[in-house]
């Protein structure tokens, strides 16, 4: 075994990798129609700029929803150009939220998209047990992260909402991140089942949730994409890592989407790639009656658009699906 065997996969010296993950899924959504967006409170330059931005390139079209004087004041001081842009007023975040998840219910919009008001007072709305936007699926997060030194884009989930999901819990969670992969139009994606080690043992539950959750696969109760678990992080991305203890799989080496234990984890594994990796993350929520996107300050612009391509690319297999005839 050599050191090059070791070493995690990476793309060839001849191709840019931070220049083709991103780039192909926002070529991708300018393919489709573009997707009506709720753009949730969009009170800074930063929230107002990523959703005009989004508009420019063709792939959604907003309708912003908050104060329309604070939401002028910052496109004049910023020179964001929203002349022909729809507002829809309303006073302050919880009443730009509720206004919002109104309007999705109205079927006057395709997406939500998160402005400059905290994830929390948009998700509370979201997942209302009366007013919000739940669904029989359990909604989760996916992070879309272009890691510079990995071949593949790494979904990695859920990091953002569930906290310590259990088995029932990771089974959507699994199929919310497959269904997305499908729809951005990825191929069949490879899905590794994430703990600390690669055996079985009824020491780490999450070994046996991993178990679990492949034969679930195997008897059809998750569908479109090829499982493997449990498997420790260097063995579902590093193939010289899975070839030294011996797993043999489609998944190990490969992994494009990396489904972690519980929120603790997957937060710190992502952060960890941001931080020390230099990786670009796009968030969507997904598996509530429209795709959530959920964007930060820190977020760079291929970032935010990334975000929005996800979510068009989905809303747009959606509507491929509700258009289909029935068997």
């Amino acid at each position: 075994m050599t050191d090059h065997d070791l070493a995690p996969p990476i793309a060839p010296d001849h191709m840019d990798v931070r220049e083709s993950k991103y780039d192909r899924l926002i070529a991708r959504a300018k393919t489709v129609p573009s997707a009506v967006t709720l753009v949730v409170f969009p009170g800074d330059e930063s929230s107002l700029r990523g959703a005009m931005e989004a508009a420019e390139i063709g792939i959604i079209d907003p309708i912003l929803v908050g104060p329309a004087k604070k939401i002028n004041d910052v496109a004049k001081e910023h020179g964001i150009r929203i002349e022909g842009i729809r507002i829809v007023d309303e006073p302050d975040e919880k009443s730009a939220a509720e206004r919002a998840v109104a309007m999705i219910h109205e079927a006057r919009g395709e997406l939500l998209m998160k402005g400059s008001l905290h994830t929390d007072d948009l998700m509370r709305q979201v997942t209302s047990g009366t007013k919000g936007l739940r669904t029989e699926r359990r909604i989760s997060h996916v992070f879309a992260m272009d890691v510079p030194t990995y071949e593949e884009t790494l979904f990695i989930t859920d990091a953002a909402i569930n906290i310590a999901p259990d088995l029932d819990a990771k089974r959507d969670i699994v199929q919310n991140a497959i269904d997305l992969f499908n729809a951005a139009n990825l191929g069949r994606p490879k899905v590794a089942i994430l703990s600390a080690v690669e055996t079985v043992t009824a020491k780490i539950p999450s070994t046996i949730d991993a178990a679990a959750l492949c034969k679930m696969a195997d008897r059809g109760q998750i569908r479109g994409a090829d499982l493997d678990g449990p498997l420790a992080f260097d063995n579902a991305i590093d193939p010289g890592a899975a070839r030294i203890k011996g797993i043999v799989s489609t998944v190990a080496g490969h992994a494009q989407i990396l489904v972690v234990p519980d929120l603790e984890a997957g937060n710190m594994l992502a952060k960890n790639l941001s931080l020390l990796a230099k990786a670009d993350s796009a968030g969507i929520v997904l598996g509530a009656r429209v795709p959530v996107i959920l964007t930060s300050r820190a977020d760079s612009v291929r970032s935010r658009l990334a975000s929005c391509a996800l979510a068009v690319l989905y809303a747009n297999a959606r509507r491929r699906m509700a258009a289909a005839p029935v068997a």
